[in-house]
Formats: structure tokens, C-alpha cells, sequence
């Protein structure tokens, strides 16, 4: 499925943004910077199709300019191009492609993401710190841009810019992100729920409808994804106050629809397609029954329609009208992903392949695979959305490939690389998924923003992330935490910037400290111990009981 598709692009739409299957043409859609390939630059490598990166990467490098004249989404431009040209940054090492040495503080592909994030900053430049949803790569943000922006375009840039933060050693883009999302949590309402659009520039709700879907989304993601890949408890202490506050008013019967923000009375019965990435999140904070039991309800309107129409009336059981597409969107494959690697249950594998061949069946065209642009009689749009390669085909691969090198990363250990601050051990298992599906090394990251202690390992991450131990595995927690720095008892509370060098203040620095045990306290993220069978790190890998 990724080769046709992919061929059919490379074929009949590149350079173009996207591909256009039923009638085998290309059109631009978001900025005209050849978007489809830099969306599958990193599945590439995760296919072990190295020579093509290498050549894919090399087009990119001479094709993309980031000073070009157009006005484009920061949401998209970050959760795509920065976040896709960050990923491949950090697989095309094992790629062999030629990064020079410092790889991965430093490369061609680092350099490229790190032009484009900074033509996002103007932005930032608003009374809450919170974004516009727009700017001109060239000239900033637009005369008379509007200054409401979505709540997930808000609250969608710490993954990204955080990691860009750490290789890179500037603060400013994780201050910057930060600064948004705090400033975008304060503004929650009094039942603990945000709207769905905000206006940046006077820090008031636009739109007050609250829910889990479109608009929305990502932001409650990146609050535990950052939380983790960033060492930030703060993020997913915001995101435990969400889930209690939306299981109490915007759950019901394990559907989450939509309510007054202020009010909490129901406003709409919906579920969005945007919805079904709400299980797989919820599997990565431990909360794995109720993911499982919301993934039923979704996977039955799969059944019924061989895909998600954008928007489903739960009270009449069908498609919402107008709203009837399914433009190959992966977040109910995204969640099966995740569900199954943190619980090994074959019907949720099954799940899967009922997903594989609705598509494959549908939407297979002779160039590629298109929008299905009603449910209800399978008829197709002529449009492939770079989305497709980047995330349905990938979490469809992965969940069929349970050797990948993502999966038993951390039972071989990853390997050990040579950079400019002494050996690393990187790709060990501790990487989350930026919404677009790039996957972020977390152990890169750590090679780059501090100095290591001279006996971390990869499996000192996993303490970090706050993993569940059993009581015989104290002395060991113990002892990992010390080589850390840290010390569990500690009640000091939520890290503080320093403790990455990252400080808010425009004029600090990443420089490393002369002495990294004292200057790397972290108070450990803990949780519950769940039963052994849905015991998971963050890229879903069950851990065993020794």
C-alpha cells in the first residue's frame, strides 16, 4: 500500500504538495513545499528503504526554501514539515546517510527543520504569548490576520519545538511553546474544560464548545506526549485535571460529545473522526479499560460503514449530513496501534485488519488510494492528503510488524553513537509519535541538551518516564535515580526550566553545567502499577516482570 501510493506520487504529483489518485495529477495545498515527501521521508527508513531516503532527503535539501513568499498554517507547517524533517533527522542516521560529524546535535535535515520553526516564531509575537494560526514564511504573520486560532493550533508545538530546543541548544522555541500552553491552560473554565477557538491576542474564548475532536485534538495529546519526551511532569499533571474533568461532563456512555465549556450542559451528540485518537492516549497514562471500551463504540461504526464519516449522530446512528467523508484519516488505526502493543489482545489486532481491507478495498485507485467522499455509497474524491502515507499506512505497517526495530528497541538496547559531549546511546525504546506520526528519540534529545551522567543508559529514561516498578525492583529505582541526580523522596515539586537549561528568559543560554549531577534534580513522574498485560512505556512496549 505505502509503495503505490508513494510511486503514484513521486510518479504524477512531485513536486507538488499532494496527489490527486483518480485523475493521476498533483496539486499544492499547504504551501507548496512538496509536502507528501516530506510526510514519508521518515516511513522510508522505517521500511528499511535507505537508498531512497538518501535520495528523497538530498531532492528535499535542494528543493525546500523556507523564506519563500507564502502565507501557510503554522499548525500544519510545524506538525508536518517541522516535525517530519526532525524525525528523519533522527533515522537517517541508521539510514547512513551523511549528517558529518555531531550527528544528532547537529545535520542537514536538523538544520532544514530548525529554518522553518524559526519562521514560525512571529507568531508567538501576541499579548498571551498563545499564536496566530497563520504567518508568511518571508514577511511574518499577515496584515489583518485574524486572532482566533484553534485550540489545537495553540497547544500543538511543544513536541517539535522542544525537541529543536534540546539538539539544537535554543531556547526560544520550547520557552515559546511553553509559554502558549500555560497560557492557554489558564484559561480553562471553572469545570475544567476549554473551548474549541481562542482569541490570541485578548486571551478570551471565541467558540465555547468543549469536547475531545476537531480543533481540539492534539492539545490534550501533546500535553502527555511532550509531558514525557520533554521530562515535564507539569504537562501531564494539566492532562490528568483534563481527563477527570472531561469524564465527568463530556464522557457519556463511553462516547465523548460536545458541551458548554461553562456550563456543561450537552450542546452536541457527535462523534468527529477526529475523536478516535482519544484511546490511544488515554492507553498511555495507564487508562487502558476505558480506552478499550471507547475503541468498541468507535470500531463499531467502522463496521457498519467501512470507515469514519467525518461526523456520526450517536442518537440516530449515521452519518451526520455534509459530513459523510472519509478522507483516509489514521487515528482509529492510530489507536488500535497503541491499544494492541499495550495489551497483546487479538481482537484489537483484528480491529486492524478489518481497517486494512475497508482501505484497501475502497479507496485503491490505479495511482494511489482517495478520499472516500460518502460513506454510505463508497463514491471517491480526487485527493490523497500527505496524512496518508505519514500515519495510516505507517501505524498499519507497525501494527503488523511486531520485530521492528521500534518494538524491541528496548530489549537490544539501541546503539551508541560518538557526539561532540561523549558516547550516547540512542533509539532505546523511549520515543513518542508527534501527532503526524514522526516518531522523537527521546534519548537524542538527551544527548544534546545536558550533559549525561557517566553512567546513564537507556534505561535510566525509563525511570524518568515514570514507569510502575514492583516493590523488589526499589534498590534498583533507587540507584537509577541517584546516577540521575534525582531522588525519589523529593517534594519539591514540578521541575523547574534549569533543570534543562532551558529557562524561559529570552537571554539564558543551554550551556552545559560544571557539575550535571547537581544541575539535573528531577522529580520522577509516578503512576499506579496496572496489571502486568497492560503495562506499556510510551511507544506501547510491554515491559516484563523482571
Amino acid at each position: 500500500m505505502f509503495y503505490h501510493a508513494y510511486n503514484g506520487y513521486m510518479r504524477y504529483a512531485y513536486p507538488r504538495d499532494e496527489l490527486r489518485p483518480l485523475s493521476c495529477t498533483g496539486a499544492d495545498t499547504w504551501g507548496a513545499y512538496s509536502l507528501t515527501l516530506v510526510d514519508a521521508l521518515d516511513s522510508l527508513v522505517l521500511l528499511g528503504n535507505y537508498s531512497e531516503f538518501q535520495r528523497a532527503a538530498d531532492l528535499l535539501l535542494r528543493q525546500l526554501d523556507p523564506l519563500a513568499n507564502v502565507n501557510v498554517s503554522v499548525f500544519e507547517t510545524n506538525i508536518r514539515i517541522v516535525g517530519g524533517l526532525l524525525s528523519a533527522h533522527l533515522l537517517s542516521n541508521r539510514a547512513g546517510y551523511a549528517n558529518g560529524d555531531g550527528w544528532p546535535c547537529s545535520g542537514p535535515l536538523l538544520a532544514m527543520a530548525e529554518r522553518f520553526a524559526r519562521r514560525l516564531l512571529p507568531a508567538f509575537a501576541t499579548a498571551t504569548g498563545m499564536p496566530y494560526g497563520t504567518v508568511n514564511l518571508l514577511h511574518g504573520v499577515p496584515p489583518g490576520e485574524t486572532p482566533v486560532a484553534c485550540t489545537a493550533c495553540v497547544g500543538t508545538l511543544l513536541v517539535e519545538f522542544g525537541a529543536l530546543s534540546r539538539l539544537t541548544g535554543d531556547p526560544a522555541f520550547e520557552s515559546a511553546a511553553m509559554r502558549a500552553v500555560r497560557a492557554l491552560h489558564s484559561l480553562r473554565s471553572p469545570l475544567g474544560l476549554v473551548g474549541n477557538h481562542v482569541d490570541v491576542q485578548r486571551g478570551r474564548w471565541t467558540a465555547l464548545d468543549a469536547g475531545i475532536g476537531s480543533a481540539v485534538d492534539s492539545y490534550f495529546e501533546y500535553l502527555v506526549k511532550a509531558g514525557v519526551l520533554l521530562q515535564r511532569p507539569e504537562l501531564v499533571s494539566m492532562f490528568n485535571g483534563y481527563k477527570d474533568a472531561y469524564n465527568k461532563h463530556v464522557r457519556m456512555d463511553d462516547w465523548y460529545f460536545w458541551v458548554h465549556m461553562d456550563k456543561g450542559h450537552l450542546t452536541s451528540p457527535v462523534f468527529q473522526s477526529l475523536d478516535a485518537f482519544w484511546p490511544g492516549v488515554l492507553s498511555l497514562v495507564g487508562d487502558t479499560d476505558q480506552a478499550l471500551r471507547t475503541l468498541h463504540n468507535y470500531h463499531q461504526v467502522w463496521k457498519a460503514h467501512g470507515s469514519l464519516p467525518e461526523f456520526y449522530s450517536v442518537p440516530k446512528s449515521q452519518p451526520v449530513p455534509g459530513r459523510e467523508a472519509y478522507p483516509l484519516r489514521p487515528e482509529l488505526i492510530e489507536s488500535i496501534y497503541y491499544l494492541h502493543r499495550a495489551t497483546g489482545d487479538p481482537a484489537v489486532l483484528q480491529m486492524g485488519v478489518d481497517v486494512l481491507y475497508s482501505i484497501e478495498t475502497m479507496a485503491r485507485t490505479d495511482c494511489g488510494f482517495a478520499t472516500v467522499s460518502n460513506v454510505l455509497h463508497h463514491s471517491l474524491e480526487d485527493r490523497m492528503e500527505s496524512f496518508f502515507l505519514a500515519e495510516t499506512v505507517k501505524y498499519l505497517y507497525l501494527l503488523f510488524t511486531p520485530d521492528h526495530f521500534l518494538h524491541t528497541a528496548s530489549r537490544t538496547g539501541g546503539y551508541s553513537v560518538q557526539t561532540p559531549r561523549g558516547a550516547c546511546r540512542v533509539w532505546s525504546g523511549a520515543h513518542v509519535f508527534n501527532t503526524e506520526a514522526h516518531p522523537i528519540d527521546a534519548a537524542c534529545l538527551d544527548c544534546c541538551h545536558s550533559p549525561r551522567p557517566a553512567e546513564a543508559s537507556q534505561i535510566d529514561l525509563v525511570v524518568v518516564l515514570g514507569l510502575g516498578l514492583e516493590a523488589q525492583d526499589e534498590d534498583w529505582l533507587a540507584a537509577a535515580a541517584d546516577r540521575l541526580g534525582g531522588n525519589r523522596d523529593d517534594d519539591s515539586g514540578p521541575i523547574n526550566e534549569q533543570s534543562f537549561d532551558a529557562s524561559d528568559d529570552k537571554n539564558s543560554t543551554m550551556s552545559p553545567s560544571s557539575d550535571s549531577a547537581a544541575a539535573n534534580r528531577f522529580e520522577l513522574l509516578t503512576c499506579p502499577t496496572p496489571p502486568f498485560h497492560q503495562r506499556l512505556t510510551v511507544h506501547g512496549q510491554v515491559l516484563p516482570d523482571n
